[in-house]
């Protein structure tokens, strides 16, 4: 076809539908669904716990619902369900070169490590159910130790072990409280400060952040009640819940079923699924002997990564969990291989009437 050939209608129709196309604007882009929304809400939870790192707790985020105009501001996480109440702070940074940390992955738990776990299970479901009201609150009693480096740098050093007490609402709807000797009482739970523009050059003005829905890594006393009881089930769980981010997702999984097990107080079928499903995470070993905060002596089972050793603390007789220990596994500026960095101990869980008040009976 020649350029003085006319051009069929079709062609000529599609010509003058495209250059319409190009000078009409754009269709409206449609609201999401509420489905959507929530899957993108939870998307953002997801993405802000990925940024805590392998071995350290994994802290609760706050994930605000979408609103019109510019958000400028900050997600708060002033441990809203107290994510190291128990658990094992680590305030020293990873500063090994990369690659050189050593990760126990691969192969299956060491049957040491099983039969301890297992162990654990069965005394976990012969213990007494938990009795806290829905309108009630979790009491936690625990000696924590934290390691620390002064603002000069050097070796990260840990201070004597400290009481830590907490008052966590069962359901999550109301702010919980943290004590500790030598500090004003903290009030957790309450809504991070976010300030919001209209406009470009507009005045932001206050508001707040909706709570996140609670999670493996954000849990409540309720929710906990509702994990799954068989221990493949569950662990699938939890890796979904903590497999976003970088690094091993075994050492997630772990770190997340030791801070349920240290700051929760679960059903018994639940605390015997989660040592069981801890028996399927691969690299867990045993050590013969390990102390907690409260100096207390048992058998522990444990997991390496990227330079740094969670270790889970059992009574030899009771199989009942005692407390948590972080170690270094290989020298860097934090310390040589064997500094503690964190350790703790878990004395009493219980049901108060409100926050400040101790536990009746």
């Amino acid at each position: 076809m020649n350029a003085s050939t006319p051009r069929p209608h079709a062609d000529a129709d599609a010509l003058l539908r495209a250059e319409l196309t190009e000078l009409l604007p754009p269709p409206p882009v449609p609201e999401p669904t509420a489905e959507r929304t929530e899957h993108l809400r939870h998307t953002v939870l997801r993405t802000a716990l990925a940024a805590s790192g392998d071995g350290a707790t994994a802290r609760p985020v706050r994930a605000g619902r979408p609103r019109q105009g510019l958000r400028l501001g900050w997600i708060a996480a002033p441990m809203a369900a107290c994510a190291v109440v128990a658990g094992v702070a680590v305030l020293a940074p990873r500063d090994a070169p990369a690659g050189s940390g050593r990760v126990s992955a691969g192969q299956p738990a060491s049957p040491e490590a099983v039969r301890i776990l297992s162990g654990a299970a069965l005394a976990a479901a012969a213990a007494p159910a938990p009795n806290v009201p829905a309108t009630g609150y979790l009491y936690v009693r625990s000696l924590v130790a934290h390691a620390g480096r002064g603002a000069e740098g050097g070796a990260a050093a840990l201070p004597p072990a400290h009481q830590r007490e907490v008052w966590l609402s069962a359901d999550g709807s109301r702010p919980g409280l943290l004590r500790e000797p030598g500090a004003a009482d903290t009030e957790l739970g309450s809504e991070g400060p976010v300030y919001e523009v209209d406009r470009p050059g507009a005045t932001p003005r206050k508001t707040t952040l909706e709570a996140a829905p609670p999670s493996v890594t954000n849990p409540t006393h309720a929710y906990v009640a509702t994990l799954p009881t068989d221990p493949a089930v569950l662990l699938r769980l939890i890796r979904e819940q903590t497999g976003a981010g970088q690094g091993d997702p075994d050492q997630r999984a772990f770190t997340a079923i030791g801070t349920l097990l240290s700051e929760t107080w679960a059903p018994p079928k639940v605390t015997s699924a989660l040592y069981e499903a801890a028996a399927r995470i691969p690299g867990v070993t045993v050590l013969p002997s390990a102390k907690d905060a409260a100096g207390r002596e048992g058998v522990a089972v444990a997991r390496t990564a990227h330079g740094e050793q969670t270790q889970w603390i059992f009574d030899r007789t009771t199989s009942a969990f005692l407390g948590e220990r972080t170690v270094l596994t290989e020298t860097t500026s934090a310390g040589s291989a064997g500094t503690v960095l964190g350790v703790s101990a878990v004395l009493a869980k219980a049901a108060a009437a409100a926050p400040g008040e101790l536990p009746k009976g």
